[in-house]
């Protein structure tokens, strides 16, 4: 059996790839190393996004571990829109009915998951992970969650908080299976 927990970050300053945790981020990340730590697991690696944000998340945890976050320019957060757009949600939605939709310098949910799966296949299929970690965003784990269960759209999208996390168990029949575990 192998597991991915994913996480989504904890509470941030801002959307940009420095925004830093807020105050009650930085706790939120104390309190998910706790979690993390009771969960028994015998955690093999981390992933993140090279966002700070998702970065910070996970620091405490892997500081007690004494394990090398892997930064991994492939999980950072999509871009939905070049230029600021008043109706970014109305587009978020219809990307989650239409994997190929994009606005004008954005990318679509179909090159979103390309870029996600070119990560996460190659740890699925690596025998030596069994349970492992992968930290990001919203927008980028909501699509993931949706290739493993197809009920998981955009309203599933509007209810995660920071952070999240959800399980992936995989058999060894590579069946799959998501449950959130964390809010």
């Amino acid at each position: 059996m192998k597991r991915i927990y994913f996480i989504r970050h904890c509470s941030a300053d801002g959307q940009h790839p420095d925004a830093p945790l807020t105050n009650a981020g930085l706790q939120q990340a104390k309190e998910l190393s706790l979690f993390l730590q009771n969960t028994n697991e015998s955690f093999c690696g981390i992933w993140s996004s090279p966002y700070l944000r998702a970065i910070d998340t996970i620091k405490p945890f892997s500081n007690y571990l004494n394990i090398e976050i892997n930064i991994d320019d492939r999980l950072k957060e999509r871009v939905l829109c070049a230029e600021p757009t008043e109706d970014w949600m109305d587009a978020l939605k219809q990307s989650f009915e239409d994997p190929e939709f994009y606005l004008p310098g954005g990318e679509s949910a179909s090159a979103l998951l390309q870029r996600a799966n070119a990560v996460l296949t190659p740890l699925i299929d690596d025998p030596k992970l069994d349970t492992i970690i992968i930290v990001s965003h919203g927008n980028i784990l909501s699509h993931l969650f949706q290739q493993f269960n197809g009920n998981f759209g955009f309203e599933d999208w509007k209810t995660l908080g920071n952070p999240d996390i959800y399980v992936l168990d995989i058999n060894s029949s590579k069946d799959m299976k998501l449950t959130s575990i964390y809010k």
